[in-house]
């Protein structure tokens, strides 16, 4: 990951979210889309949250996945000072196993939008795909990485269904 020419921010609220966050870290490196990575609390740093949101557009980034646990209000806080696209991701740090987390991320006002993913690691690599959906409506590059994604999927599936017949038919 880098912090020069990304075109995607990931924001966490805690070091302790990396390995909850590194899905998204790992599926943007797998697609070649730059992201820059940083620790940033909506409570014990507001002010550092929103000059990071309110300048994010202008060093280049046109999407930004917010992790956070508990209370989780780094999405809508950035949400509410950028214009660019906010995706949150839950994550499951808290007593409540990530329930709190993905009510105050899903539960925004009208006029903030925050695109939702899973609670935890799949919500964060998808988070970066659909990051990467957004991106691709001006990348043809990334649209089809994206097509070939969908087919590496739908390969999987097609072998995970042919080695079950198999079984079905050994009996």
């Amino acid at each position: 990951m880098t912090n020069g020419n990304a075109t995607v921010g990931i924001l966490m609220g805690s070091d302790s979210d990396l390995p909850v966050m590194s899905a998204a870290i790992e599926t943007l490196e797998e697609f070649g889309v730059r992201a820059e990575v940083e620790v940033c609390s909506a409570h014990r740093s507001p002010a550092r949250a929103a000059e990071y949101a309110r300048t994010a557009r202008e060093r280049g980034l046109r999407v930004i996945i917010c992790g956070a646990g508990a209370a989780a209000h780094l999405a809508g806080v950035i949400a509410a000072e950028t214009t660019i696209p906010v995706i949150g991701v839950p994550i499951d740090s808290s007593p409540l196993k990530g329930f709190d987390s993905l009510l105050a991320t899903v539960q925004m006002p009208p006029g903030i939008p925050v695109a939702t993913m899973a609670v935890g690691r799949a919500g964060a690599a998808n988070a970066a795909l659909f990051a990467i959906q957004i991106l691709s409506t001006a990348d043809a590059g990334l649209v089809e990485k994206m097509g070939a994604h969908k087919r590496k999927l739908a390969d999987g599936v097609a072998r995970k269904n042919a080695r079950l017949q198999e079984k079905l038919a050994e009996g």
